[in-house]
């Protein structure tokens, strides 16, 4: 019996998924959950065989739940499920070793066989997630992405200087540069072109 948990912010979603999933005759729904702090706690404890994660959840991202369960070795697989063909957020996926990565709006038959694929070692992508990433890459360094990241959220460059013990004219040439890179005006149309893209 394959062991699932789902982390979805959409609660009508979240049921229906759950439902649908629990028809399989060889899977069980062991757990749910609406957001991403909830669903790391509650992946911990029951060590579901394979977790279905949104990327956008309150709290903690689907993305940010991967990583910290990379970083605490644990033994889930997980399967992303987004409506957001971006490319930063498949790369961020991928490095942070996901099995499978799809779309909300495929058939329920080809998330199952997914999820049995993902049990027996195999990777899923869906070719249309898959593709941007070709075309595109992130030209933000990470250092880039936390200032940009720190910005986006209104911070003011005196403020990102403090946070990050940098001098103020290092954080606007850190600016200068992230702007420069996005084709961007100024610094809130590189925040709202890197979000969109999914590389902040």
């Amino acid at each position: 019996m394959i062991r699932l948990f789902i982390a979805e912010d959409q609660r009508m979603l979240l049921s229906a998924l759950g439902s649908l999933l629990d028809l399989e005759t060889d899977m069980k729904v062991i757990g749910q959950a609406t957001s991403g702090e909830e669903a790391l706690k509650a992946i911990l404890e029951l060590e579901p065989d394979v977790c279905l994660m949104d990327i956008e959840m309150p709290v903690m991202n689907g993305l940010e739940v991967a990583e910290e369960l990379v970083r605490r070795s644990s033994v889930s697989k997980v399967i992303i499920l987004t409506t957001f063909a971006r490319p930063g957020y498949f790369e961020r996926a991928v490095k942070a070793g996901v099995q499978g990565y799809l779309l909300k709006d495929g058939e329920i038959d080809e998330l199952a066989d997914a999820i049995r694929k993902v049990v027996n070692g195999k990777r899923i992508f869906s070719p249309e997630l898959t593709v941007n990433v070709f075309r595109e890459e992130n030209p933000l360094t990470p250092k880039e992405q936390e200032i940009l990241k720190l910005a986006a959220l209104g911070k003011t460059t005196k403020e990102i200087t403090k946070e990050l013990y940098l001098s103020s004219g290092t954080v606007r040439n850190y600016i200068s540069e992230i702007i420069h890179k996005l084709g961007a005006k100024n610094r809130t149309e590189a925040a709202s072109i890197a979000e969109k893209k999914g590389w902040i």
